[in-house]
């Protein structure tokens, strides 16, 4: 089909609800005949959206995106609680889950300022069924086995968290978010600060860091002409444009594919030593500008290959 060099890079694909990450991961790797696919950060599920897949050498670079703020757009119902945090767990509380006549929804005031007290940096417990670690073992497999679990809040950011309408039980919102944050959670807690229980409903990602449902290829087409879907495939050498560059020599390409330490006599004549700080990063670029590695300046005034991808 392709070759494999080829195939180095990024592929967005919009995931849809019902297949988990894992099997969009191993649908690309029979679609694309590659083995060496992963993903950058799991999606739930019943959420569908932006699931960036790194694919070939690749994949050494997932760690740079492992922070990375993801925006959504998401669908809150009140008055349902579930031991997912979800529509699809069983329901256990609400207020329409009393038998007794429910009392009227929160008015789209009294959701705007209950939802104003999530803004910034703020403790999160993550749901039960999640794929949090207690003792080296996942949650969800502990609550399939009715193990109790008591997870650790982690402390979340959100960026921004604008109301898109309120609609009877239903809340339509739209957030930024930092890496780790759980959305079910954010549903789950918002319906305890408005008193009626609350479940997560629907959820898109809509950005994961740099790659948003512009970059993205649908599940269907991927699947229909995988060749055609690998030409979508974001090069290596536009990644983490976040980071400086230098061009290096000949020698110094042949340095940095052997993760030998760069010097000013490696660096292209047109290219400066970058003046960063200790420890920042860099993307280290042959005259092609293709990416050969990632390097790391380090005290000696060196730079040091970290990642080599070559």
């Amino acid at each position: 089909m392709t070759s494999d060099r080829a195939l180095d890079g990024i592929l967005v694909v919009d995931k849809p609800a019902g297949p988990t990450s894992h099997d969009i991961v191993a649908a690309a790797r029979r679609a694309l005949g590659l083995r060496k696919i992963g993903h950058l950060g799991t999606l739930d599920p019943m959420a569908s959206g932006v699931l960036p897949l790194v694919v070939g050498r690749a994949t050494r670079l997932a760690s740079l995106f492992t922070g990375a703020n993801k925006q959504y757009e998401a669908v809150i119902r009140l008055g349902l609680v579930t031991d997912s945090y979800d529509i699809t767990g069983t329901v256990v509380g609400g207020s329409d889950a009393e038998e007794v006549e429910s009392l009227p929804p929160p008015g789209a005031e009294e959701v705007r300022k209950a939802a104003a007290g999530f803004l910034g940096s703020h403790p999160q417990r993550p749901p039960l069924v999640s794929a949090k670690k207690v003792g080296g073992v996942r949650a969800y497999a502990l609550a399939r086995k009715q193990v109790p679990v008591e997870l650790t809040p982690v402390t979340v950011t959100i960026d921004t968290l604008s109301l898109l309408a309120v609609e009877g039980k239903r809340v339509h919102c739209r957030l930024v978010c930092s890496s780790g944050f759980y959305v079910r959670s954010l549903a789950h807690d918002l319906g305890q600060r408005l008193g009626c229980g609350g479940c997560l409903e629907a959820l898109r990602r809509e950005r994961h860091g740099p790659f948003s449902l512009e970059h993205a290829v649908p599940f269907a087409a991927l699947m229909e002409d995988g060749l055609t879907a690998a030409s979508r495939i974001l090069p290596m050498h536009g990644l983490v444009p976040n980071l400086p560059s230098i061009v290096v020599t000949a020698a110094g390409a042949r340095r940095a594919s052997h993760g030998n330490p760069l010097s000013h006599a490696d660096i292209a004549a047109s290219e400066d030593m970058p003046a960063s700080t200790l420890n920042s990063r860099v993307r280290v670029l042959d005259a092609e500008r293709r990416l050969l590695a990632i390097a790391e300046l380090r005290p000696d005034r060196l730079l040091h290959p970290k990642i080599v991808l070559v």
